[in-house]
């Protein structure tokens, strides 16, 4: 079609191209099998590329080239550099996280309760050779570098507090993590393919939860004046008044919970709190959902654009790539944290970008990003995460990536999120998350000691195979050894001094002429049934002559075949031309004879066979012996988790039981009339500094925070510091 170059533009779309790996358990590859769309693109490319034999052919043009993980820089390359890839021996995609990859073991708990593996490419390693190598073919420029007039991002994080129902629900949700009961959450108990996606189920009610409680039961939960709803009603409202006389607009921007006609949503809750609470106007809040047709969704992008609508709500998808509404933006709301970073990118873009009036000549050529995240929640989390990728990935893109490896989290929108880090971070508790980290390392060196173990173990089962070989071939050696001097001091030669007599004597048969001994021979295979046992039939210099009935199936039947043998001194059978005897009777006469002349090959070969399997001996004596190096680095990482579990378990000392102690106290050693005194007891608290009034009338409580002493009689109470590193604390 005389095509030789193709220009893409947005060829994001077409990085869903298929690859083969052997990591289909690994967690963080994307879809290996790819979409139509791309194969199609490769196909065309290839063409272009077979036909010049260079890398060239294509431009890609792109705003988010990556849109969420270093993987698909792979894809990126075999469009663009086949040539490249082969020349440094990449042909697959595991050649490739072979070098710039390295997978992370998580470990979590399965329904069973026991603790399983998860597999995930999360970290990548060499990272600014992998930026070198993209920016080989990569032109990237910012608006910053090209001068783009745009508004700045002004990103404010509101933490929100949780409400009572979601702090009982997070209780539930670690239950949940730790168990797979789902009746724990309210729900059926979970089904053989969900317990496979147990903590993917567990990170979207993470997310539910941190939203709005109703979305996990509208009847058994409602509305809570500080839930997320309030507060993005309160800040939207804010914002409107603010720049009323300007007709300012705002985006929300939520993946969860989106607007559906007639059915409770959080999206509709706000806009009820805007209107009854705030008295904004009902039709100056609309749903990007409500655009049926292209029609009315150019109606809505114009009546923001003019200020007829203040508020626009919808979902990354819908709300993002083309919409160009930013002329009055101020303010974006993140209710909820989208998969990938490009999202965010597309979210933000809505407003921050060139051709923004009001913020330009109103609010400083500033934009609000406002993201809202409940603490104790995956929000915080699931944000950070976002911006750190965003972060390595714009560094990528303009290759001034410093470190040399990069964290991409441990959460996906296929498999949620670890076990140990969703507990450490829905607790609250940093304790927890440092518990967790270490947990993590001292996994994977505990794994690194089995995989130590396993190759000693491996090994050593290699070494005594090799030793039982060379022990068996040696023994070989020696008869074959045996066989052939025995057969150089009887052999006989004709007068010439050359030519070997051939003294053939077969059972039945007189003399050793070569035509009656080949027919003799012909005879035996055509009759001969041994039915599978070594039978003797003649000899040749002091050997015996064996011939062996063997039974194979040909064409549907059984088919018996005679197979011919010399045997020598230590038993070793040797044959000629696979023990079949030729038809011809002076070839057939000629058999034995040739079978004793392989005992030399014979011999080489298993002094070759020793040769090669002596040269691995020493390595695996060295690895048989050796010892593994990080033990004292594991003994200190679990010396470590120990004092940091006593400390955890200190912090978290049940409530109840403190206060049992207290009243125990109280009930045995108070009496008014007596005044005795009370004797000494121990308790335990997490406080340090623990405060110390003159006098106080009865026990009252001990809590995780401080500790009420009481004392009797109005005298001091008597506290000493037992044991610091305990926290320990003597009544």
């Amino acid at each position: 079609m005389g095509i030789d170059h193709i220009y893409v533009d947005e060829s994001h779309r077409f990085k869903n191209l298929t690859f083969t790996t052997r990591h289909d358990r690994v967690a963080g590859l994307g879809n290996a099998e790819g979409s139509q769309r791309a194969l199609n693109m490769l196909f065309a490319l290839r063409t272009i590329q077979d036909r010049t034999g260079k890398d060239l052919g294509a431009t890609f043009l792109s705003g988010t080239t990556i849109s969420n993980s270093l993987t698909e820089l792979y894809l990126l390359f075999k469009y663009l550099r086949p040539n490249e890839l082969e020349r440094q021996g990449i042909t697959t995609f595991d050649a490739w996280a072979a070098i710039f990859a390295k997978k992370s073991i998580d470990y979590e708990f399965s329904v069973t309760n026991e603790i399983v593996q998860k597999e995930r490419f999360r970290y990548f390693i060499k990272v600014p050779e992998l930026a070198a190598f993209y920016a080989e073919i990569t032109d990237y420029r910012s608006a910053e570098d090209i001068g783009i007039d745009r508004p700045v991002k002004n990103e404010i994080l509101h933490n929100i507090p949780p409400t009572p129902d979601q702090q009982e629900f997070i209780q539930k949700l670690v239950e949940f993590a730790k168990t797979g009961k789902g009746e724990v959450l309210g729900r059926a108990p979970l089904s053989e393919s969900e317990e496979k996606a147990k903590m993917l189920i567990a990170t979207d009610y993470a997310r539910k939860m941190s939203l709005d409680m109703r979305l996990i039961d509208p009847v058994k939960y409602g509305d809570h004046v500080d839930n997320k709803a309030s507060h993005v009603a309160k800040m939207v409202s804010d914002c409107y008044k603010k720049f009323d006389s300007h007709k300012a607009t705002q985006f929300v921007f939520s993946d969860l919970g989106t607007y559906k006609p007639g059915e409770w949503n959080p999206c509709s809750e706000i806009k009820r709190k805007l209107v009854d609470d705030y008295g904004i106007p009902a039709h100056e809040i609309r749903f990007i959902q409500e655009a049926k047709t292209d029609k009315a969704r150019k109606t809505m992008i114009k009546d923001m654009n003019e200020g007829k609508i203040r508020v626009l709500f919808g979902s990354t998808e819908m709300l993002g790539t083309g919409v160009n509404a930013q002329k009055r933006c101020v303010a974006i709301h993140h209710l909820d944290a989208p998969w990938r970073p490009s999202d965010l990118e597309q979210r933000d873009g809505r407003g921050i970008r060139k051709g923004n009036d009001i913020a330009k000549l109103y609010a400083d050529n500033k934009v609000d990003v406002l993201i809202y995240a409940v603490e104790k929640s995956l929000d915080a989390y699931k944000f950070g995460l976002l911006h750190n990728k965003q972060l390595f990935i714009r560094q990528l893109k303009n290759n001034s990536l410093g470190s040399r490896t990069i964290d991409e989290g441990s959460m996906d929108e296929k498999g949620g999120m670890n076990f140990s880090e969703y507990v450490a971070i829905l607790s609250g508790n940093t304790e927890l998350l440092e518990k967790a980290r270490l947990e993590k390392k001292i996994a994977s060196l505990e794994s690194e000691r089995q995989a130590f173990m396993r190759g000693k173990s491996s090994s050593r089962y290699k070494l005594e195979n090799i030793m039982s070989d060379v022990e068996k071939n040696n023994g070989f050696i020696n008869r074959i050894s045996k066989d052939m001097e025995a057969f150089n001091s009887r052999i006989k030669f004709q007068p010439d001094g050359v030519t070997r007599l051939n003294p053939v004597q077969l059972d039945g048969l007189q003399g050793s002429n070569p035509k009656e001994v080949g027919a003799k021979l012909n005879e035996i295979s055509d009759k001969a049934r041994t039915y599978g046992l070594h039978e003797k039939i003649g000899s040749l210099y002091g050997f015996d002559l064996m011939v062996k009935s063997e039974t194979t199936a040909k064409d549907g039947f059984d088919v018996i075949q005679n197979r011919f043998f010399v045997k020598g001194e230590g038993d070793i059978l040797y044959n000629y031309n696979h023990g079949v005897m030729a038809s011809d009777p002076k070839t057939a006469a000629q058999n034995f004879l040739n079978a004793l002349d392989t005992m030399p090959k014979l011999l080489e070969k298993y002094q070759t066979d020793n040769q090669k399997l002596e040269k691995d001996i020493p390595t695996l004596k060295e690895v048989v012996e050796s010892t593994w190096r990080k033990e004292p680095e594991l003994k200190i990482l679990k010396d470590d988790l120990i004092k940091l579990d006593r400390e955890i378990q200190l912090s978290l000392k049940p409530i109840e039981e403190s206060e049992g102690q207290a009243e125990n106290v109280a009930d045995n050693h108070v009496s008014v009339n007596n005044q005795s005194q009370p004797q000494e007891k121990s308790v335990t608290s997490t406080v340090q500094d623990v405060p110390m009034p003159n006098t106080i009338q009865g026990v009252k409580e001990i809590m995780g925070d401080r500790l009420v002493i009481a004392s009797v009689g109005g005298n001091p109470p008597k506290v000493e510091k037992r044991d610091t590193a305990s926290k320990g604390i003597k009544l």
